[in-house]
């Protein structure tokens, strides 16, 4: 089967890998689609396993099923988690899930951007979820996605009437304005350097877009008469972590859900934090309970996903489609098609 195969955010190609072949309580996917993450292109991150098959928001049909499969057949329309927690070790009977030891050690093969995915036997029994029919597959791959954005909100108490601050509104930014807007938050702003992005955010349901080079703590004292409950830091750069504790309000909560490379820091005004009893909160991966509310919010439209896709791409143009990503101009969400 063909396959795109990552190098370097510069050197994608498309090769003939050899078709997985099933063992017992497995399944086999044909990929209908499987959207690029902005993880993808962490070039500091991915490179060092390089080089290997990416793509890990996807959605398809099941083709093949091993034996003792029965919870899933061939012809089901399905997205899975590329990561499942072992849901018994103490971090996940808490809530933890994303620091579970199982979760960081399981993954399918070889990756979304392919034609066919292999799916493990414990991914089938926690990690596999069948799509609606009225889900389209490109929406489905957003489950995941929207799933990480769902498990940080709830993290960072999420309540109707709180006021959000999304700093970056990249794709993921993007998600959390339509999140929070469809959980009844008050007044939500979002800020970004770029006007193409910040044009998508106020279509996406923000009240207030500022340049993220402004005094965005003075304009949206202005504009909504205090700071914001919860600040959701979408970019990594200092300048954005400063920007967000500076425009969080008094026991606010300020979320990192961009990270930086390892060995990295953010400087901490600890005394600022302390006086003021500001939360400061990381948040990574959709659990399965999150992944299950996600494509019930789509299916509902609670949440709308597919009128931030800018590009669908068949296989054989993946490399453009990481280009787009790590350039970060006009582009949100890119779709890749493998069966196109």
């Amino acid at each position: 089967m063909k396959a795109a195969v990552y190098y370097n955010n510069n050197d994608v190609r498309i090769e003939e890998v050899e078709k997985p072949k099933l063992r017992d309580g497995e399944i086999l996917v044909r990929i209908e689609a499987s959207g690029i993450c902005g993880s993808d292109v962490m070039e500091w991150y991915r490179i060092k396993k390089a080089p290997l098959v990416l793509g890990h928001e996807i959605a398809g049909v099941v083709v093949e099923v091993g034996k003792g499969v029965e919870k899933f057949k061939e012809g089901d329309r399905v997205t899975a988690a590329h990561h499942v927690p072992c849901n018994t070790c103490r971090y996940c009977l808490r809530g933890d899930h994303s620091v579970c030891d199982t979760l960081r050690a399981t993954n399918f093969y070889p990756g979304g951007f392919c034609e066919y995915v292999r799916v493990p036997a414990i991914n089938v029994d926690r990690g596999v979820f069948k799509l609606p029919d009225t889900v389209s597959f490109e929406d489905g791959s957003f489950s995941e996605p929207l799933g990480c954005v769902l498990r940080g909100q709830r993290a960072c108490k999420m309540e109707a009437g709180k006021n959000v601050l999304v700093i970056g509104s990249g794709l993921s930014g993007l998600l959390h304005i339509k999140l929070a807007k469809a959980l009844g938050a008050g007044k939500i702003t979002a800020t970004d350097i770029s006007d193409f992005r910040l044009s998508a955010a106020k279509k996406c349901g923000a009240d207030y877009i500022f340049k993220a080079d402004v005094d965005v703590p003075s304009m949206m004292r202005e504009a909504t008469g205090r700071l914001a409950d919860i600040v959701i830091i979408c970019a990594s750069a200092d300048s954005a972590f400063k920007q967000g504790l500076e425009s969080v309000d008094r026991a606010g909560a300020v979320m990192f859900f961009a990270p930086k490379e390892p060995g990295k820091t953010y400087p901490m005004p600890v005394f600022d934090m302390w006086r003021d009893n500001i939360t400061v909160i990381n948040s990574y991966a959709s659990p399965p309970f999150d992944t299950l509310a996600s494509i019930d919010l789509i299916e509902s439209a609670r949440v709308t996903v597919a009128d931030i896709i800018t590009h669908r791409l068949p296989l054989r143009e993946t490399a453009h489609g990481f280009k787009l990503v790590a350039e970060a101009r006009q582009s949100l969400k890119v779709i890749i098609e493998p069966q196109k």
